[in-house]
């Protein structure tokens, strides 16, 4: 007989102390990453050993095959994609209102920093700053609510009491008889009026303007506790935006940032500045001539004076309108002081006013203020040409430059 190898018929005893060897897998290899395991089964709840104990790594068994690949769930994952964006469109069309809102009084707040500062730099505090400009901005909603609603009050009242006056004219007059003797058009007014069917649209009439009215109150009302509250926060809204930034970039980022905050800023004041030196202006010539309710007439020029491109002539056309009703030659005195102010305001007093603050092309202009007013209509309008110079800047600034490295 020959003698036996180690390894075929005799077992080599094994040191006292060390690991037991792995049992075989079911398929006859050893797997030593599982003590004792003999077989996996994928129908318990986990991995079970020769003694029939569930693994503790594996309490609720193996992970299954990937999804990745599944048709099913790759159209389901883009459904939720589309369901997701349909679901945000509608939130922010639900909330454009109230967006509007906020960024009217953003802009706002922006435009008023500059004479917070300019306070502050005559070694006035802050909150006593902006005390003094936020009163200047309410007393100017004020003295506006007190020149325009009292003219409208009495000229409302003077129609009223002069109605029946203005129909006995309508009926004395030949040709609006003769078509009344034809279509009895007197008779079917007094029968619809004593049917009161004017008097449920004039309720209705009433309600819905009640209901405009509170409705710009309240819209009026928000804008300015937004705008204060954004007033008094703006540095501290401004650092909290610049932390988003990564820190290699926070410094460039916050001059960008700085510099397009001042350029809003300068050309929310400037616009300010030319809309209050219309409105005193279009006062004093109004006042000469004697023209009924020159106050409010100038408040109207100078607020329609914001408006980019058409605010400017709105206001000439109304208040030449009212020039006209007093006399043909103070009418036609008004037409050509609104003509002749208009080419000084738009090649000396805008580009004095500008020349530090804004800088933008006379197309970027009109381009700005038509795709605003076509989105957000007024205060789109408004709001486009200080978005085209802060887009500008960052075009002259980050983008041009790195076309010309490419």
């Amino acid at each position: 007989m020959f003698p036996s190898l180690p390894g075929q018929g005799e077992t080599t005893p094994e040191p006292s102390g060390s690991p037991a060897a792995p049992d075989p897998s079911p398929d006859g290899v050893n797997r030593p990453g599982v003590d004792h395991v003999d077989h996996v089964d994928r129908g318990d709840r986990g991995v079970r050993g020769a003694d029939g104990a569930v693994a503790s790594d594996r309490p609720f068994g193996l992970p299954g095959r990937p999804l990745r690949s599944n048709p099913f769930m790759f159209g389901l994952t883009g459904a939720l994609g589309v369901l997701t964006a349909w679901l945000l469109v509608q939130a922010i069309a639900g909330a454009g209102s109230a967006i509007v809102l906020i960024v009217v009084s953003l802009f706002l707040a922006i435009g008023l920093n500059p004479a917070v500062e300019a306070l502050q730099r005559r070694n006035m505090s802050r909150r006593l700053a902006i005390t003094i400009v936020f009163g200047s901005v309410i007393a100017f909603f004020v003295a506006f609510g007190l020149a325009v609603v009292p003219p409208l009050t009495d000229q409302t009242t003077g129609f009223v009491q002069h109605l029946p006056d203005y129909v006995q004219q309508l009926q004395n007059h030949p040709l609006i008889r003769s078509v009344d003797e034809r279509y009895q058009i007197l008779d079917k007014i007094q029968q619809y009026v004593a049917g009161g069917g004017l008097a449920t649209q004039m309720f209705g009439g009433l309600l819905g303007v009640a209901s405009i009215v509170i409705s710009a109150l309240f819209s009026a009302f928000t804008v300015l506790v937004l705008t204060l509250y954004f007033l008094g926060s703006l540095n501290s809204i401004k650092e909290t935006a610049y932390r988003f930034v990564p820190r290699s970039r926070r410094t460039r980022v916050r001059l960008l940032g700085d510099e397009i905050i001042n350029q809003i800023g300068g050309y929310v004041a400037g616009n300010l500045i030319i809309s209050l030196i219309a409105g005193v202006v279009t006062f004093l010539f109004l006042a000469m001539l004697k023209v009924p309710y020159a106050l409010a007439l100038a408040i109207f020029v100078a607020v329609t004076d914001l408006i980019p491109l058409v605010g400017a002539v709105i206001g000439a056309v109304v208040a030449s309108g009212v020039g006209f009703l007093s006399s043909v030659q103070v009418g036609i005195a008004c037409v050509v002081f609104f003509v002749v102010y208009q080419q000084i305001e738009n090649y000396w007093i805008s580009p004095k006013v500008f020349k530090s603050s804004v800088d933008v092309p006379p197309v970027a202009t009109i381009v700005g203020a038509l795709l605003g007013g076509a989105l957000l209509g007024i205060v789109g309008a408004l709001l486009g040409i200080p978005l085209a110079a802060a887009l500008l800047l960052l075009a002259r600034e980050v983008v041009l430059p790195r076309q010309d490295r490419l």
